[in-house]
């Protein structure tokens, strides 16, 4: 799989739709658009103890009635074991077990209503994603088979966890995008902020001379964004917002805000700072815009903003007024004329990588010291970087030896495309970390392109539905909760059968 964004929804969904169980935290915006992609290894279930497939439920068994269904104990206990196992930290037993049960009620009212707008997936749809997972895999369907069942699952019940995941990824897809609406005003702007960026335009000595500031406003604004999942409990809320505090604190000395979100995603991943660009208020949340109304530039919000998504520090790098023009008084009224977007000259870089992903029992410490290894071989050139591609890379590039393709700025991570622009052509990077896992790197070549029209506006709608997605989500659940029956008996104790 290519680790760009036009295909960072694609890696995802694939492994949320592979694995039986769905993480609960703040990445709720993820899970929903992650479409069809390669399969990897993390696609067969971690070993977790299989639970009984009961045909008959005790009434004192069951934990929520949600509209004209049921969650048992037994399935919060399951759910809450197969997280144990894939290594998620649990600080809090009983808030924890809350969150699990919400996440839980959620997933079941979109079944619920997935079923109700007939998304089905047929057995035979089923079985070619099955054998696609273990064509992916390298494994015949039997050897697949085998593998699920040493896992501690019975096939018929992988099969089943993974009809409904493909169900709740097809459902949430259609839903959440019919919700997110993008306006070609939207993209020429987009275009223009980033051409602006790239090619460093300047404004040219005879430009018409600003005479009037009653046009529209526009804030830069800039944030440091701590996520809370929807589900979680009063304490990790709390956690939460006095992390927020003490950043907000922080920022209003001489520190700079960009800084201090830098350093603050280094101890969290999922905390994330940017700059959100100059938008006019009618394109600000509208939290964000009441908390900024009155602040001028330079200067951070008073308090935090809490959103259904999480806790936002929110600071002013700018305010500027679109401004009317004249001509100057020795020229005569020059004639308006829109300049249509052009190609951008960029440069376009060839490149290769391994992949090693984290998981239960394999840490950041030992995928960084595998790769050191193979980096140390190629280095020496003791063995070739495409072989251990082939052999090591938990990614669909694999099968190519880990190559890439041609990628342009911009649609590689972050994180991977700075350490790939620091290399010299046949240079090997140290190991590089990203949100997918750990990557090993190398430069193949280099050559000067052009970022075509067409392709700026699918870049520009694409980033701009990654920022409007969150929010899309957000809603789309609350709706659904808000109008479901929701009735909680008994949650807190485990069930008397051990998972």
């Amino acid at each position: 799989m290519i680790f760009c964004k036009k295909h960072l929804k694609c890696s995802i969904t694939f492994v949320f739709l592979l694995i039986s169980s769905v993480l609960v935290s703040s990445s709720y915006a993820q899970d929903a658009s992650r479409k069809t992609a390669t399969a990897t290894a993390a696609a067969i279930p971690a070993p977790v103890a299989a639970p009984a497939d009961n045909k008959i439920r005790n009434i004192d068994g069951v934990a929520v009635v949600v509209n004209t269904g049921f969650i048992t104990r037994r399935e919060i206990d399951d759910r809450i074991a197969a997280l144990q196992k894939q290594g998620t930290k649990i600080p809090d037993a009983t808030e924890f077990r809350k969150a699990v049960l919400e996440r839980l009620i959620v997933e079941k009212i979109q079944l619920q209503s997935a079923e109700q707008e007939g998304i089905r997936v047929t057995n035979k749809e089923l079985e070619k994603i099955i054998a696609d997972i273990a064509a992916k895999n390298t494994l015949s369907l039997a050897e697949f088979k085998n593998r699920v069942v040493a896992s501690g699952m019975s096939f018929e019940r992988y099969k089943e966890n993974l009809r409904e995941d493909v169900v709740l990824t097809r459902f949430r897809e259609r839903e959440v995008d019919a919700r997110i609406k993008i306006s070609d005003a939207e993209v020429d702007n987009f275009i223009a902020e980033r051409a602006r960026a790239i090619v460093g335009q300047g404004v040219a000595p005879s430009s018409p001379v600003p005479v009037s500031s009653s046009g529209p406003e526009e804030i830069n604004l800039a944030q440091i964004f701590i996520p809370v999942d929807a589900g979680a409990g009063a304490s990790a809320q709390a956690e939460a917002k006095k992390k927020a505090d003490a950043l907000l604190a922080s920022t209003k000395g001489d520190g700079d805000f960009m800084q201090i979100g830098s350093a603050a995603a280094k101890e969290n991943p999922k905390i994330k700072f940017q700059e959100l660009g100059y938008r006019t208020p009618d394109r600000l949340p509208q939290l964000f815009y009441d908390a900024v109304r009155n602040i001028g530039s330079g200067q951070t919000a008073k308090a935090v903003v809490k959103s259904p998504a999480g806790f936002h520090i929110l600071k002013v790098l700018d305010r500027r007024t679109l401004v009317e023009v004249a001509p100057r008084q020795e020229a005569p009224p020059p004639e308006v004329v829109l300049t249509p977007p052009k190609a951008i000259p960029i440069t376009q870089t060839m490149s290769r990588h391994i992949l090693l992903r984290t998981r239960a029992g394999f840490t950041d410490q030992d995928a960084e010291r595998r790769l050191q290894g193979f980096r140390d071989q190629v280095r020496t050139k003791t063995t070739d970087f495409a072989d251990l591609a082939k052999k090591f890379s938990e990614d669909g590039s694999a099968a190519n030896g880990g190559e890439l393709g041609w990628m342009s700025p911009g649609d590689l991570v972050p994180e991977f495309e700075q350490a790939m622009n620091r290399l010299q052509i046949g240079e090997v990077s140290d190991p590089v970390k990203s949100e997918f896992g750990w990557h090993l790197i190398q430069v193949m070549e280099r050559r000067e392109g052009q970022l075509t029209v067409e392709k700026q506006r699918q870049f520009a709608r694409a980033n701009i539905r990654e920022r409007k997605y969150e929010q899309a989500y957000m809603d789309w659940i609350r709706e659904l909760r808000d109008s479901a029956t929701v009735k909680i008996l008994n949650s807190e104790d485990a069930a008397t059968s051990a998972p």
